[in-house]
């Protein structure tokens, strides 16, 4: 370890709680600053063993999921879809790394409601896009989707490659008028990568190291710098701070069953949406007593997790395909045609399987739903979630974390099915499975400490240090004002990299 260590007593310059996407990113930014960097962890590295790629183990036993428990908006505990590791849980994401749109940094309206503007524009953030593509080995292709941005720069990887039926399928949908493009790509399938293109790699541990998740490109290449250092299995319990209450002085941690301190000049939390606003509530303090860096009340509001669907289109063919995530489609992204109004994304999921359905009909035979998950073409839609106040991270009194939410802007999200499943009809695929994602499956969780210039109406300032505490920075989907209807992993990223880059950290 590069930090120093005296007793219960650990000293770094900048300590980093997370080591998913932006935590990771950071660290791997800063690795040859002439800082110490330290990367706390909560969890341990994921193994990699054969249960990361059994469907059973991983949707029906929850293996690499936490045991941990959050309430809900009515005091029921459910348990989160959250791996706590070293990663954070880009370990069993699916590699989707999209661009948000450039209209997602302004005002939109919805349906049901507006999505607020940015601090930042899209061309802030558009260089740190293209570095992170870069990073994250991000394969796609820039000519086939009207609604994508301005680059400055090329996709660092041509697309990944259709199989037959998928590049059927985006045949018949041309056709229609409709604008196929090969899916954003973060996997190792160069010339001589590690993918070898398997079946388990949406929602599954990729057992060869082959997907770019913050492990494998973030923090295993920051620790190769003398000044990175990782503490695993390290709880960060509470934050302190100094009389004034406008310094850090020191994060509790418990590290294998033993309380210790970590002392550093910089802080940041990078701990997911959800987990960095319970630790700035958890750490209320006499100069903060609704919170650490709460003086706008907004810690912990504004939770999106956007609405999503899982939808299943059956035809009478078999579908032989193997690595399905290959295409999306983004023609109702900025409205139906009909209205101006937006409806979102639709993208490949990952090839469904018996195991994986098993789950949501526990009493269908496994003979009966591999005759259908043999059959069909499975899609996510995508649309956006509004940043609702009420939708909302809370402690109880005990201090566990309560998760209040309610879904929104549900007439698009419809409209955004119906128009995905006529489509698929169309394609001949008549028979239209649909399934809203439960209530803990909180994969795109954003928001929560929302980035601006004012400190009445944000937790953040546009370089996500908070407005209240000097040397504390969020370097999570935290930040975030509204969630777009993209993955946003990449835009973590590169915000992580642009803060890196103008942040003043000493």
């Amino acid at each position: 370890m590069t930090s120093q260590t005296d007793g219960s007593i650990i000293t770094t310059d900048i300590a980093i709680i997370g080591s998913g996407m932006g935590g990771g990113t950071l660290a791997y930014a800063l690795r040859n600053r002439g800082a110490k960097v330290l990367i706390i962890e909560r969890g341990g590295y994921l193994p990699r063993e054969p249960e990361n790629w059994s469907p059973t183990a991983v949707f029906a036993d929850l293996r690499y999921k936490t045991t941990e428990e959050f309430l809900d908006g009515r005091g029921r505990p459910f348990r989160p879809g959250i791996f706590y590791g070293v990663g954070g849980n880009t370990k069993s994401y699916g590699a989707a790394l999209p661009r948000l749109r450039r209209q997602d940094f302004g005002v939109i309206e919805t349906g049901e409601g507006v999505s607020p503007a940015w601090p930042i524009t899209y061309e802030d953030l558009e260089p740190y896009y293209g570095q992170a593509e870069r990073m994250f080995a991000v394969h796609g292709s820039a000519d086939l989707d009207p609604t994508e941005p301005p680059r400055s720069t090329p996709y660092p990887f041509p697309p990944v490659a259709h199989e037959p039926v998928i590049a059927e399928l985006a045949d018949n949908l041309a056709g229609q008028g409709l604008h196929p493009y090969p899916m954003q790509l973060g996997i190792d399938i160069r010339e001589g990568g590690a993918c070898v293109r398997c079946a388990t790699c949406d929602g599954f541990p990729c057992q060869l190291l082959a997907k770019s998740d913050a492990e494998t490109c973030a923090v295993t290449p920051a620790l190769e710098s003398d000044d990175v250092s990782l503490m695993t299995n390290a709880r960060a319990l509470l934050l302190r701070t100094d009389p004034t209450g406008r310094r850090i002085t020191g994060i509790e941690i418990d590290h294998n069953g033993q309380r210790r301190v970590v002392v550093a000049k910089t802080y940041v939390l990078a701990t997911s949406a959800i987990n960095s606003a319970a630790m700035l509530l958890r750490s209320a303090t006499d100069r903060h007593p609704r919170g650490l860096a709460n003086s706008s009340g907004l810690v912990g509001r504004g939770l999106m997790k956007h609405q999503n669907t899982a939808l299943m289109a059956v035809g009478p063919k078999r579908n032989p395909v193997v690595f399905q995530k290959t295409l999306a489609m983004n023609d109702w992204y900025l409205g139906d045609g009909k209205s101006h109004l937006p409806l979102g994304n639709a993208q490949m999921l990952g090839k469904l399987q018996p195991g994986m359905l098993a789950m949501s009909v526990p009493f269908v035979p496994q003979r009966a739903l591999a005759e259908v998950a043999g059959r069909s073409i499975d899609w996510l839609a995508m649309s956006e979630d509004l940043p609702d106040p009420d939708n909302r991270v809370t402690l109880d009194a005990s201090g566990r974390i309560v998760m209040r939410w309610q879904p929104n802007n549900t007439i698009g999200h419809k409209k955004l099915v119906k128009a995905l499943s006529s489509a698929m009809r169309r394609a001949g695929y008549p028979l239209i499975q649909s399934r809203a994602f439960d209530y803990g499956m909180i994969a795109h969780q954003c928001g929560t400490l929302r980035f601006g210039d004012d400190p009445a109406t944000s937790v953040l300032d546009p370089l996500c240090r908070t407005h209240d505490v000097d040397n504390l920075y969020v370097m999570d989907a935290s930040f975030m004002p509204s969630s777009g209807a993209q993955n946003p992993a990449l835009t973590i990223a590169a915000q992580a990299l642009r803060v890196a880059e103008k942040a003043n950290f000493n």
